[in-house]
């Protein structure tokens, strides 16, 4: 039978890395496949990415021989906006759709403020933009070896936020779900401004936590994510789910 691949893409200034505890942590008909963006792990030698277009083309090339199967998209973050670019140059390029497209914890891309990113730049307002985000364990903050290594990759991401345009295009085809922490800057409207985005179905989950919910709330993100994709995989069974540790079973319900 076969299973459903889940592309998942980092947030600013991280790496494929991120997501590599998930693979351990669902069902075995969902595969988690983390995306690695240049300049940071295994492509740690390659050129940080700073334009939209070269990006999108590099990663649909790399994904090209990976989606013959069905499979999702998921992004965090900046994660989200890749997500959501990516699927709309699979579209353009005839190429095979996801199944689903899972946005979490950013506005729309109607709804953004481009010039929050603009005004981050120095090393200074970078470290203190991850400071308020209260997503950065505090011995990295205090490692100068480890932020000489972060903070370029930061700056990158937040160019390519603040480069980010909504181009005017056919509405994606398949369905669209949004998650988002309570307590994170984002609002109603700003999510809800998602629908947007679609013609087919559209949800809207929330989480208890801040910007970082899919680490604080990982087990509810990973279950709702199991809910969401389960109907779109051959290989998962009608109860496939995960238990509270983890391997599978029955669904968790969501964080409200």
């Amino acid at each position: 039978m076969t299973t459903m691949r889940l592309f998942c893409f980092p947030y600013a200034g991280a790496s494929a890395m991120v997501y590599q505890r998930w693979r351990r942590k669902v069902p075995d008909w969902l595969d988690i496949k983390p995306v690695e963006l240049s300049g940071r792990g295994n492509k740690m030698l390659e050129t940080l990415a700073v334009e939209w277009e070269s990006l999108i083309a590099t990663l649909i090339r790399e994904m090209a021989g990976d989606i013959r199967h069905p499979y999702a998209l998921f992004g965090h973050s900046l994660g989200a906006l890749i997500a959501f670019e990516v699927a709309h140059g699979l579209r353009r390029r005839g190429l095979p759709l996801p199944a689903a497209l899972i946005v979490s914890g950013t506005q729309a891309p109607s709804r953004r403020d481009r010039q929050r990113f603009e005004q981050l730049d120095s090393d200074a307002e970078l470290l203190a933009e991850m400071q308020r985000l209260n997503g950065t364990e505090a011995a990295i903050l205090a490692s100068k070896e480890l932020m000489d290594l972060t903070l370029p990759v930061l700056r990158a991401d937040f160019k390519l936020c603040a480069r980010y345009r909504r181009q005017v295009r056919p509405l994606l085809p398949m369905p669209l779900h949004v998650f988002a922490g309570s307590d994170d800057e984002t609002s109603d409207e700003t999510l809800k401004a998602w629908q947007m985005e679609t013609t087919a179905d559209f949800s809207l989950h929330y989480f208890s936590g801040d910007h970082f919910f899919i680490q604080s709330q990982e087990q509810a993100v990973l279950a709702s994510l199991c809910r969401h994709l389960q109907p779109h995989s051959s290989a998962a069974q009608p109860s496939a789910g995960l238990h509270a540790n983890g391997v599978p079973g029955v669904c968790l319900g969501e964080a409200g």
